[in-house]
């Protein structure tokens, strides 16, 4: 009966990441976004572009805002998975690489990203997350900018 429960989550969470994964070949642009400079400003209180204020983020092309975005959204659902096997060192590097993209994610994005790295990291204590829901509620966003966005 435990392995019931645990797995139909699971399943619904594996279902939802192929989803995302169904919208992540996004074709290269024909006039690239203009480069800024490389070094990053410091954090201010007036009001300035922000390095992922860009229409792909802080990614150089469409094409790989696309796939990390998706790559990372559906390694947030196989979070759980990686720690019921205990692999410890693993999940603290995909919840930091999930961080990582977060920050990175084009502005129209930003929110919804953050708030799927959220519920996915609450649902390693808390597996009802999944089961109730919100991880599917907070991953609906990031799979509709994905589907508009990654052709």
């Amino acid at each position: 009966m435990t392995l019931n429960k645990t797995a139909r989550p699971l399943t619904v969470t594996a279902l939802l990441a192929a989803l995302a994964l169904t919208g992540c070949s996004a074709p290269e642009v024909a006039n690239p976004p203009s480069s800024a400079s490389a070094t990053t400003a410091p954090a201010s209180a007036t009001p300035s572009p922000t390095k992922s204020s860009g229409p792909y983020g802080d990614f150089p092309t469409a094409a790989e805002a696309c796939k990390t975005i998706s790559e990372q959204a559906t390694g947030a659902s196989l979070l759980p998975l990686s720690a019921a096997q205990g692999k410890t060192a693993e999940l603290e590097q995909y919840k930091a690489e999930l961080s990582n993209t977060a920050e990175r994610v084009p502005d129209s994005l930003k929110a919804a990203f953050a708030k799927l790295n959220q519920v996915a990291v609450a649902g390693l204590s808390d597996q009802t997350v999944f089961s109730s829901g919100k991880f599917q509620d907070a991953m609906a966003p990031v799979t509709g900018w994905l589907a508009a966005n990654c052709k």
